[in-house]
């Protein structure tokens, strides 16, 4: 069958039904398949459901000219919210990511600057992180609701830190995590150590709480060996720890808790 005989609109109906990857792979068949692969009927689908009321939380707004460029330009994380969180989209399958800033967490003494100090931090999308000095008792808390992220989608919560030469102790003894989904209505408890495991360094800078489509997470992320879950080194130069995962099923409006001890 020759594609080049449907009409436009029927082959861009097709295409709403793939995904962004497989519509960029189609575009190459011919330019009757690239005309359609690139209209905004098609691209409307790939976008959240909720995308026009996510745009106006942007820190600073989107230019663009189709809804494939804004599609793609989602697929860079954004801030939102005041620049407390990032929001992005993961590219060949359109899953919601979000990135929780240090200032979006609960962190017990935060405020006392005898155990944390905030400070900007050039390395970091956000305008301050928690640089922690010294504590005995490290807890952090982070929240969203399942109705916000994509559902039907089996996500991931990561904290990501930055490890300082000269910082010790958080390495000695393994941490607790634990998720909770709607107050108890799933639950997963586990324990990582707060180190690199190359470099068996310390954490200097809490960055943030990534949320992401874990499928893809599960390609490069967390080692496990002899019991310990250890951190890796990301892309971008930071570490991130795996505190646990979760299906969201309906979006129904339930809170996700991630504490660690």
């Amino acid at each position: 069958m020759n594609v080049d005989l449907l009409p436009e609109d029927c082959f861009a109906h097709i295409l709403s039904y793939t995904s962004p990857r497989d519509a960029c792979r189609l575009s190459l068949v011919s330019s009757t398949v690239r005309f359609a692969a690139d209209s905004d009927n098609v691209w409307e689908k790939f976008l959240p459901v909720d995308y026009m009321e996510i745009l106006p939380r942007l820190v600073l707004p989107l230019v663009y000219f189709s809804k494939k460029e804004l599609f793609m330009r989602l697929c860079s994380p954004v801030l939102i919210d005041q620049g407390k969180k990032t929001f992005s989209l993961e590219k060949s399958t359109s899953k919601k990511r979000y990135i929780l800033g240090a200032r979006e967490l609960s962190i017990t003494w935060a405020n006392n600057p005898l155990y944390w100090t905030w400070k900007p931090f050039l390395q970091s999308r956000f305008t301050e992180v928690a640089e922690l000095r010294t504590i005995s008792w490290l807890q952090i808390t982070g929240k969203i609701n399942t109705k916000t992220i994509s559902p039907k989608t089996q996500y991931a919560a990561y904290l990501i830190v930055k490890f300082a030469e000269r910082a010790f102790g958080l390495d000695s003894l393994p941490s607790e995590v634990s998720l909770e989904v709607g107050n108890g209505s799933f639950k997963s408890q586990g324990t990582v150590y707060l180190r690199w495991q190359e470099r068996k360094k310390q954490l200097e800078c809490l960055g943030h709480l990534y949320f992401l489509h874990r499928d893809e997470a599960l390609r490069s992320r967390v080692s496990e060996g002899d019991g310990e879950r250890f951190a890796r080194e990301r892309e971008d130069g930071w570490i991130e720890i795996e505190l646990g995962s979760f299906y969201n099923d309906g979006g129904d409006g339930k809170e996700v808790e991630i504490p660690k001890e």
